[in-house]
């Protein structure tokens, strides 16, 4: 089978691999759809990162690159291994593209996103989106119901946002502030509005994002090149702050603003995962008693994620900006990131 396998950084290769076989407890996934990661631009652009390096294979999966690439895909299920009852041939399913040790203490807590030897299905092994087929174990296997393959795509980045909107304590009556109207800024935008939150800000400089940022549930839209952004967010809230914010962007004056802009007792959540050490002023948070919360992808969120499009509550629709063949990944898929990167959201790929 074909599979789009990232070598180092700007090589990306279409090779021909041997075929996944299934194993018992597994099911095994033709993949429809794929959609192209911000982590999997990294890669291209830097990597490896996470992916593992040739003199550094993963420690679970035993793997170094070449690997092949794609976490955010869903499929039609082609086979099912000995063991597996209740998944059947046809149906329509997303991988929760998780490889986890199973007993660390992260593990043992059930917040297995924070594994002590965490990796991706896509990053760190056992096969990727980009290609025809992947076996999975049953676990990881979320049935999508009569949803799409081409929503069930986008179902990953949104269980990122459920689970940051989650951990946030989010709620109706909520004021709710996000950095960035990037991909995860503005799936977290849908999230919070999903979650039934009244007033949506968001703080994003660039035009073709801040067009979206309305469609995707944001009641004000802040440019920070033209404003005070902590002053008109205290405007806007009548000088509280906001309940929650969210920094999508992994930008030490980002960070700093999301933190002055929270309410006393407030929550900041860091979606964001940082190129370089943020510098964060404490006395920021200590003096007004604001607690600065990280998220990781996702934790048993995928089923409630699935739930909040199917009830209509989100549409994945408005976040897909292009549809490309496997051939194609690199041209029009990692180089179209790269050169337009503020007219797309999510780029599907077709294996």
């Amino acid at each position: 089978m074909k599979a789009a396998r990232f070598y180092g950084p700007g090589d990306i290769r279409i090779d021909d691999i041997p075929e996944p076989a299934v194993r018992p407890g597994t099911v095994k996934v033709e993949v429809e759809w794929c959609g192209i990661c911000g982590t999997d631009l990294h890669e291209y652009l830097d990597g490896p990162i996470f992916a593992p390096a040739a003199d550094a294979p993963h420690p679970i999966t035993g793997e170094t690159v070449p690997i092949t690439l794609g976490h955010e895909f869903a499929g039609i299920v082609h086979e099912v291994g000995e063991g597996v009852t209740d998944v059947h041939v046809g149906d329509r399913v997303v991988v929760e593209p998780y490889i986890i040790c199973g007993h660390c203490d992260a593990c043992r807590q059930g917040k297995y996103n924070v594994c002590a030897t965490l990796g991706f299905v896509g990053l760190s092994g056992y096969g990727g989106g980009f290609s025809q087929f992947v076996v999975a174990g049953r676990r990881w296997i979320h049935a999508l119901g009569d949803l799409d393959t081409d929503v069930g795509a986008l179902i990953e980045p949104l269980a990122v946002a459920y689970h940051a909107v989650r951990l946030s304590g989010a709620k109706p009556g909520h004021s709710a502030l996000v950095f960035g109207a990037g991909p995860i800024g503005l799936v977290t935008t849908a999230g919070l509005r999903a979650f039934g939150v009244d007033d949506i800000i968001v703080v994003e400089p660039a035009e073709v994002r801040k067009a979206k940022a309305g469609p995707a549930g944001a009641d004000h839209i802040i440019d920070p090149t033209s404003t005070d952004v902590v002053g008109e967010v205290m405007e806007l809230t009548k000088g509280r702050g906001a309940d929650v914010a969210f920094e999508c962007a992994g930008i030490d004056q980002v960070l700093k603003a999301a933190i002055q802009s929270t309410r006393v007792g407030g929550t900041c959540v860091n979606v964001a995962i940082w190129g370089h050490e943020a510098s964060v002023a404490m006395n920021d948070l200590v003096f007004r008693e604001v607690n600065l919360l990280g998220s990781l992808a996702y934790a048993g969120d995928h089923p409630a994620t699935i739930e909040m499009v199917a009830s209509g509550k989100v549409d994945p629709h408005q976040f897909i900006t292009g549809r490309i063949e496997l051939d194609d990944i690199v041209k029009n898929g990692f180089d179209e990131l790269m050169n337009n990167k503020e007219e797309n959201v999510k780029i599907l790929v077709k294996p």
